[in-house]
């Protein structure tokens, strides 16, 4: 028995990225905003990918000029992490206001 059946199908970062950016202009309080998202006219988001992976930055609080924390996507699962973690900071920078 071979172990390719066992096998996760490779990430691809570009097709990943197009379903990714679907997935975030879901969340309607973000606006798509070249290589990144905003809420409120505040960066949020910041994506970049390369041969191998997607680069994700977000923000810790949504100011002009925010402090990022940064996230290596290599799968569908820590993708699927990053827009929950996103949805959490959404909820709790609306419950801040």
């Amino acid at each position: 028995m071979s172990d390719d059946f066992l096998a996760l199908p490779a990430f691809k970062p570009d097709e990943t990225l197009v379903t990714l950016k679907r997935q975030l202009r879901e969340l309607k309080p973000l606006a798509e905003r070249g290589a990144g998202f905003d809420w409120k006219g505040k960066p949020v988001l910041q994506l970049a990918n390369d041969a191998a992976t997607i680069t994700a930055r977000i923000a810790r609080r949504p100011i002009t000029t925010p402090e990022w924390d940064t996230q290596v996507l290599k799968s569908g699962a820590d993708v699927r992490k990053l827009v929950d973690e996103l949805r959490k900071r959404l909820a709790r920078w609306a419950d801040d206001e």
